[in-house]
């Protein structure tokens, strides 16, 4: 019953995007930058009134099919753990392109409450091919 319970109580979950992680093209080379901008995303999201954040790795373009790499499941977990320290709301996971099994992954070991994947069942073209 809890399960539905949080379920039905969200209504308006807000993203924090990411800024490009270690092993992206466009990593900055700061690790505690990239916390920091979460954190400061977070906590507007949680400000403003909204009932989750969903974490993705926006800046990681571009992105791969399925794998998104070990690096990335390592620095979501970092981050997402720390967030669950500062933030009281839910957190959910997104790992971009489409790595469901990376994303269950950093949530299993963050508590995180949910996942998010682009594409669970059907096909879609998209820049990384059909998925």
């Amino acid at each position: 019953m809890a399960h539905r319970q949080f379920l039905t109580s969200i209504r308006l979950i807000g993203m924090t995007h990411l800024l490009p992680l270690p092993g992206s093209p466009a990593y900055g080379g700061s690790r505690d930058h990239i916390y920091d901008r979460a954190l400061a995303d977070a906590r507007i999201l949680q400000q403003a009134g909204f009932d989750a954040i969903l974490v993705e790795n926006f800046g990681d373009a571009p992105y791969v099919k399925y794998d998104a790499g070990k690096q990335v499941v390592a620095e979501m977990t970092a981050i997402i753990t720390a967030l669950r320290d500062e933030i009281s709301l839910p957190i959910g996971v997104q790992m971009l392109r489409n790595d469901a099994e990376g994303a269950l992954a950093v949530a299993g070991a963050t508590g995180a409450r949910f996942i998010r994947i682009n594409v669970h069942s059907g096909a879609m073209v998209t820049d990384q091919g059909v998925i």
